[in-house]
This record gives C-alpha cells, sequence and structure tokens, in this order.
C-alpha cells in the first residue's frame, strides 16, 4: 500500500498505520526516500529535522486520529521544540524554540510526526518562496513556476506527495494562493480559530491564522476538530463552532445564496482563464441547487485597506527585527534583510502610533462593510488569485523598489486579504488547469464562525467535480 503513499491523503495513511497494515517507521522511511528523489529538484524543506521525528516515532505515538502521519511546519510563528525558526531570513538563522506552541502539542496529541520545516519567503512577506537566504522553491507542476506563497514550500511539498498535509499560516492569502498555485484545498479559519500561543498572543493585528494544505476537505476539517480552541488568555472570542468540522464535510448545504464577483476589487486586471474557470464553478454551484449573483463589490474599500495593510506587518516585522539586533549586538540590524524588505521595514520606523491605529480601524471598517454584505449574501465567491503561478523571479523581493513590489503583490492577489482583516473564514478550492497545464482555484468566503459552512459546500464541491485524480506528473524526476 505505501507504493500509492503520494496519492494517500493523511487520513488515508492514518487508516493503514491504525489497521497495522504499516507501521509508522514504515511510513517514515516511506516519505524520507520520496523526499530523497524529489527535494533536490524542488526546495520544499529549509530546516529538515528528521531525526526528531525519528526519536518521536521510537518513543511511541499518541493513539490520535493522524497517528505516524508525516507533516511539516511552516519556517515562520509555528514553534516546535528543538527545531530551527528562521523566518526565511539570514539574521534568524540558527534560532531554535525550546519547547512546543500551543498548536504544534495538540497536532502531537493527534499522532503527527513533525519533520521539520518548510521553506518560506523572508518573514512571509512575500506570494513567490523564493527566500535570498534559503533559495528558490519551485512548483512541482511545473519547475519554472514558483508555488506562490508564503506557504510555498508547504503546498509544493504537499502537492509533491512528500507528506499527505504539511502546516500553513495565512496573512493576506498565504495559505489560499498556494493552494490555488498547486492544486490542493487551503482553508484559512476565522481569526484565532487556531491558537498562536503560548508566547505569541496574535499575528499582524489578529490577521495572520495558522492551519494547513490539503490533498482532501476531510483532512483540512478533520485537522482543524483537533486543532481548533481558544487558548488560555486568548485576545478573541471563538466562534461557535456548530458540529463538528468533518461532519460537516459529508452533510450538503441547503440552498445557497452566492455573490460572485469576477473583477479585481482593485480595478487591476484578472487572467481571462481564470474568470472563466469561475464562472464555470459558478454554473456548477447553481446546478447544485444554490442561487448565483454577480456582484460589483463586496462592500469594503480595497484601496484602503492595500494602504492599511502594508503597515501593520511593516510595523510588527520591525520590532522583531529591532529585537533580534540587540540579542545579537547588531548595530543595524535592518541592512541584513532582502532590498525590498529593508526599505519596507525602515519605512515602517518613520510611522507613528497614530498611523498605527489608522490602519488597524481600516481592518475594523473592512469587517464592518464584508459583514454587511454577509447580511444579504451566504457565500463571497471569486477566483483566488488574479493571475496564474508566477514563474521563478517574477515577483523577487530582491530588487529594490518597494512600491513596485507591493503593487505586484496586491495585483496577483487582490480578493484574498479582505478576510485576513475581517477575521472571516475563506477557502481555496482546486478547479482543474489552464491551457499551460497549471493549476487554477476559486475562492469561498463565509461570515465569521462560517467553518461548519464551508466545509460543508467544499465536501459538496469536492463530490461534484473531484480533483484528487489531478497530480502533477513527476515520473521524470523519480526516475
Amino acid at each position: 500500500m505505501l507504493s500509492e503513499y503520494d496519492r494517500l491523503d493523511a487520513t488515508g495513511v492514518a487508516a493503514l498505520v491504525r489497521t497495522g497494515e504499516v507501521s509508522a517507521k514504515e511510513v517514515f522511511e516511506t516519505a524520507m526516500d520520496r523526499i530523497e528523489k524529489l527535494e533536490p529538484h524542488l526546495n520544499t524543506i529549509v530546516h529538515p529535522h528528521f531525526d526528531l521525528a525519528e526519536a518521536d516515532i521510537d518513543a511511541g505515538l499518541p493513539e490520535g486520529p493522524f497517528k505516524g502521519v508525516p507533516f511539516l511546519v511552516k519556517n515562520t510563528g509555528i514553534a516546535v521544540r528543538g527545531m530551527e525558526m528562521s523566518t526565511g531570513c539570514r539574521l534568524f538563522k540558527g534560532h531554535v524554540d525550546p519547547s512546543d506552541c500551543t498548536l504544534v502539542a495538540r497536532y502531537r496529541a493527534a499522532g503527527i510526526v513533525v519533520l521539520g520545516k518548510s521553506n518560506t519567503p523572508e518573514f512571509a512577506l512575500s506570494f513567490a518562496t523564493e527566500p535570498r537566504e534559503f533559495g528558490v522553491t519551485r512548483n512541482p507542476w511545473n519547475l519554472e513556476h514558483g508555488p506562490g506563497g508564503s506557504s510555498g514550500g508547504s503546498a509544493a511539498a504537499v502537492a509533491a506527495g512528500l507528506v499527505p498535509f504539511a502546516n500553513s499560516s495565512d496573512g493576506a492569502g498565504s495559505t489560499r494562493l498556494p493552494a490555488a498555485h498547486t492544486g490542493l484545498f487551503g482553508f484559512k479559519p476565522s481569526r484565532m480559530r487556531n491558537p498562536l500561543g503560548p508566547v505569541a498572543v496574535e499575528g499582524i493585528a489578529g490577521m495572520s491564522t495558522p492551519h494547513a494544505l490539503t490533498k482532501t476537505v476531510r483532512d483540512s476539517a478533520a485537522l482543524l476538530d483537533v486543532s481548533g480552541g481558544a487558548d488560555i488568555g486568548d485576545p478573541y472570542a471563538q466562534p461557535v463552532k456548530t458540529e463538528s468540522y468533518a461532519a460537516s464535510v459529508n452533510r450538503d448545504p441547503q440552498k445557497l445564496r452566492i455573490g460572485l464577483t469576477l473583477d479585481s476589487p482593485l480595478g487591476t486586471p484578472v487572467d481571462p482563464q481564470l474568470r472563466a474557470r469561475c464562472e464555470e464553478a459558478a454554473k456548477l454551484m447553481e446546478s447544485l441547487g444554490h442561487h448565483v449573483e454577480i456582484v460589483a463589490d463586496a462592500g469594503y474599500d480595497a484601496q484602503a485597506l492595500k494602504t492599511a495593510w502594508q503597515v501593520i506587518p511593516g510595523v510588527n516585522v520591525a520590532a522583531a527585527v529591532l529585537a533580534r539586533g540587540r540579542a545579537l549586538g547588531i548595530e543595524d540590524p535592518i541592512a541584513e534583510l532582502e532590498p525590498v524588505n529593508e526599505e519596507w521595514i525602515r519605512k515602517a520606523l518613520t510611522l507613528t502610533g497614530m498611523d498605527y491605529l489608522a490602519s488597524v480601524n481600516q481592518l475594523h471598517a473592512t469587517a464592518r462593510g464584508l459583514g454587511q454584505f454577509f447580511e444579504r449574501f451566504d457565500l463571497l465567491m471569486s477566483p483566488t488569485s488574479a493571475e496564474l503561478p508566477p514563474k521563478i523571479g517574477e515577483m523577487s523581493s530582491e530588487a529594490p523598489g518597494l512600491d513596485a513590489f507591493y503593487d505586484r503583490f496586491w495585483a496577483h492577489s487582490p480578493f484574498t486579504c479582505a478576510f485576513n482583516a475581517s477575521g472571516f473564514p475563506a477557502m481555496s478550492i482546486p478547479f482543474g488547469l489552464s491551457d499551460e497545464g497549471l493549476p487554477i482555484g476559486v475562492h469561498f468566503g463565509a461570515a465569521l464562525g462560517g467553518e461548519n459552512l464551508l466545509f460543508s459546500v467544499a465536501g459538496q464541491i469536492e463530490r461534484a467535480a473531484p480533483w484528487g485524480g489531478l497530480r502533477p506528473n513527476l515520473s521524470e524526476l523519480l526516475a
């Protein structure tokens, strides 16, 4: 059965371990073999800790729902005991976390085997996973293209079958964009449905939400069932969970009112293939009994949100960089950053507390506007991205020029960030391939606490238009 490892989802692998058909050690060895063959071509894992993973297996794994399933954790924001977390940056190389964060502790209780850290752009500030210090991650669908970012290493690893699922985080679309670009299911839960503690309180004013990239809807739902829930002292209340997420996947939703937007809220171009595929998905939703209505906008000011978003990560990263510089005795730690990020952080240091407060208030205004939209509709539907997966180098942060980079960043993904600003849940669902053979994703978002609804919709779509057979051809790399 392990010959099918790259096609099995995490639930499928766990079932083999649970019934005794294979051992957790055999699964680990299979993953190591596939990583050895493919990783030199893809560069998905920047901090391998295979020795720690094997030691966990030898010590005995908990009898959880994902016992023995290999997993990667994104190289930013999520602490794993004994593992390096460099955040894609030269300045933080060598930083090792002494203990697990709450989220990883819950992963371990579910029996998950953490292999190491996946590649991410420096400070996760890009939709291209091309950090100067750790190199380019390539898209297994076409090695001339990237998998997106900032959870690009995790996405490429799952799409290539190195691991059945992997951790991600999403502060502007960083789970959903890579999912769309690699043919995976990407789900961003409601704000802090998954905890960031105990050391961190929140990520970028509550916008950053961790979860995972998966091959199937059932994996994402079952993982959120074991990982979700408030941590002690969390600053945000948890929306009500109406039933297990796994149960919602198997239950078709009632007739839904769906608002469809095909145009970028910023007025920037949208690739015709992506528009056409989203229209096909809308027809599918109508055939399933739902009402789809084209809407001009979703009730929020996208340009104001774009302006505000730059401030919040900039100030947060600036604080981390300066603290690291003090710890290492470096007089100008900002000079260690990639050119665009250096300009971004130096600009952040010129801002005032009033600038930061105004930006946070713009997030709240976005939530109010989007919340009013969900008084009229159950879902907002759109393309996930406005462009196909970019070629390597097209979205690099090496060339100086923050304004040009930032415009490019938002033009690539104008649809996703409103759900980070508002804290509302959203997902990207695979929906076929482009003429060039590159994956396309369709985006759905719901009101705060709408995870059960989204999983129900995703399960219905997965049954009606299965995407499991859409897999990259890696035979030449494996030969």
